[in-house]
């Protein structure tokens, strides 16, 4: 029996179309062995919650993991963020190893067998459905905007919904990422060295309706540097739905969203993702749900996170010039949706591409976890899981804060003020490194 791995993790597919995936007997023995493991190695005792949790139920056991209660094992699953760190950096006993661990994503399966007996908050469901909310919230924007930040609604919304008072949560804006980019063509750089690559890039439902910005940054930067670009929205990838347990959905989301990009990838076009979190799935979630689906195993080999993409202009042919410092240097955070794309640190390479950089990298979790950190009984622990950051930050007094998860910059800023106290001077809000590196050009 050899005692950890030193191959490289692979993962095995979904099996969620097979009855035996969502029979809770089978489910808790799996949890009881994965459980007993965990246990004996702790490795991931400083990742998210769900391993202190564990270990806090095994130590007052009296039989250890034998004696830990089945219904006991939702505090468990309940904790996990499906950031997937644990099965990326810290777990030995991963495929291709006898033992084939897979944390995340037997949490995953504990919660789809929740959803198709009809566990699953309906509440929750309606939170998470990001096109019809965006939707609807684009077309009375400030309206919306108000109300997240007003106290008797945000309130309300806690005892009503359980998102969690004091949790920030993101503003909405009345021009789409996709209205934007037909109203504003722009021309692109001939003379760059990257002239004559086409990318579609998937607008992300953050990106959307959300954040335009983002986008706007990254079609300025392709162009700079003689890329076309088109901006594609057919809907949202379905990792909200991932987190609630709904697998089927996130079928449908892979199969229409891929259809409708697979046009784009047979002209020639790379795909392209603003967010972490997006590209995790086009690349790696959803071949994972549709293994024998030919549209989704091409879009995962066209498709490439944006910071990605750009060190992969500046590696292959080099960027434009006009690249400028940025005054006062960036405190930068690696999300854990990049790290698990198993690509290494590019942001932080793009980052290193602009003129004297004066960076501080973090790469441990922000503890915010999508959708789970703003619920309420998750954002007083989310902020905690993700105090060393906001302390490295603190430390780090950049002029800049960026985060690769637009959620998780949020989250490390109101952990920096939870840090500092009210009467402190507010830190910077947290950007998009994209949104830098636009600056560093000129183009924001």
């Amino acid at each position: 029996m050899r005692e950890g791995s030193l191959e490289a993790p692979t993962r095995h597919k979904l099996d969620w179309q097979n009855p035996d995936f969502f029979d809770m007997d089978k489910i808790n023995a799996e949890m009881h062995r994965v459980f007993d493991i965990c246990h004996g190695c702790r490795r991931c005792f400083n990742l998210c919650d769900s391993f202190p949790r564990l270990f806090d139920l095994v130590d007052e056991s009296p039989d250890e993991v034998a004696g830990v209660k089945v219904e006991d094992y939702k505090q468990v699953v309940d904790a996990c963020t499906l950031c997937d760190l644990c099965f990326m950096t810290k777990c030995p006993y991963v495929p291709p190893h006898e033992w084939a661990l897979d944390f995340p994503h037997l949490m995953l399966r504990y919660r789809a067998a929740e959803f198709q007996q009809g566990k699953a908050k309906k509440l929750d469901q309606q939170l998470v459905e990001t096109d019809r909310n965006g939707k609807i919230a684009s077309f009375a924007a400030p309206v919306a905007n108000w109300a997240n930040n007003n106290s008797l609604v945000r309130k309300g919304l806690e005892a009503v919904a359980g998102v969690d008072a004091d949790a920030k949560l993101p503003k909405f804006n009345g021009r789409t990422l996709v209205l934007r980019a037909s109203e504003q063509p722009l021309e692109i750089n001939t003379t760059a060295p990257g002239y004559g690559r086409k990318v579609a890039l998937y607008a992300t439902c953050f990106a959307n309706y959300n954040n335009p910005e983002i986008g706007m940054a990254a079609r300025a930067i392709l162009a700079k540097n003689g890329v076309e670009t088109t901006v594609v929205y057919p809907r949202c990838c379905g990792m909200p739905q991932l987190e609630q347990g709904n697998i089927a959905r996130v079928a449908e989301h892979a199969q229409s969203v891929s259809a409708a990009l697979l046009p784009y990838i047979e002209q020639g076009y790379d795909i392209v993702a603003l967010v972490p979190s997006c590209a995790l799935m086009l690349k790696f979630e959803w071949p994972l749900i549709l293994p024998e689906d030919e549209k989704v195993k091409q879009l995962s080999k066209a498709t490439y996170d944006i910071s990605e993409y750009i060190v992969d202009i500046a590696s292959r042919v080099g960027l434009a010039p006009g690249l400028q410092p940025l005054p006062g240097g960036v405190t930068l955070h690696i999300a854990c949706h990049a790290r698990a794309q198993n690509m290494g640190q590019k942001a932080a390479e793009m980052m290193r591409l602009i003129p004297e950089p004066d960076l501080a990298v973090i790469e441990r979790c922000s503890g915010h976890g999508g959708s789970w950190g703003i619920m309420k009984g998750n954002f007083e622990v989310a902020l905690k899981v993700g105090k060393p950051v906001a302390r490295q930050a603190n430390a780090a007094a950049k002029a800049f804060i960026a985060s690769e998860c637009p959620l998780a910059g949020d989250h490390i800023v109101q952990g920096m003020e939870r840090l500092n106290g009210p009467d402190a001077p507010k830190p910077a809000d947290a950007l998009h490194p994209i949104q830098l590196f636009a600056k560093a050009y000129g183009l924001s």
